[in-house]
């Protein structure tokens, strides 16, 4: 049986997911409402590295929604491509950070599938850091996320949250897309105000 709180959580959070894959500033609130509930869905099915991963959540939309109102300089973000360079220790870093993670978690805690959890944690934790500064690189990194997150969702009963996650997978290749032909469309108008 679903329990309404898993049902409000992933409502809120699929709203949240669908509107940042739309470059909706109304992702910010949708997640944080989303991102709290989860928290205590998380809690009671012992994932504690996503219940951390939700408390981050709420604060990163925080800083997320002023960054995309006012980041640039006090105008809206721009979606853009992120720097090869950063992208290139992201990865190992983040493996690194996972791999940690879940030992500590394996060796102090009851936690269910540590390791997995943990990679959960720290990838959502890189693709949150680049939605907020709206680059395009997010979406392959919650495509990572969301293929790890529906096996381990499902097989702790989590059957609505682990359905959802596939959905949110599609959303990932649909906004990657979007994002991409959105980027190139504000360069060719900048590049058309620069002609003029």
């Amino acid at each position: 049986m679903i329990a309404p709180l898993e049902i409000a959580a992933n409502g809120f959070a699929t709203a949240a997911i669908l509107l940042a894959g739309r470059n909706s500033i109304h992702t910010w609130w949708t997640g944080i409402v989303g991102c709290a509930l989860f928290a205590v869905v998380f809690f009671q099915a012992r994932l504690y590295a996503d219940v951390v991963l939700q408390v981050f959540f709420v604060l990163s939309s925080v800083a997320g929604w002023r960054l995309w109102l006012r980041g640039d300089h006090g105008h809206a973000l721009r979606v853009r491509p992120a720097d090869a360079r950063s992208l290139a220790w992201i990865v190992p870093l983040g493996l690194a950070c996972a791999a940690g993670y879940g030992a500590l978690l394996h060796a102090w805690t009851d936690a269910y599938a540590p390791f997995a959890d943990s990679l959960v944690l720290v990838f959502s934790v890189i693709a949150q850091l680049l939605l907020m500064g709206r680059r395009i690189e997010n979406w392959p990194f919650w495509l990572l996320v969301n293929s790890i997150a529906v096996p381990l969702y499902a097989s702790r009963g989590l059957y609505l949250t682990a359905v959802l996650y596939a959905v949110y997978w599609v959303n990932a290749i649909v906004a990657w897309a979007s994002w991409r032909r959105l980027a190139r469309l504000q360069q060719e108008g900048d590049a058309v105000l620069a002609e003029a």
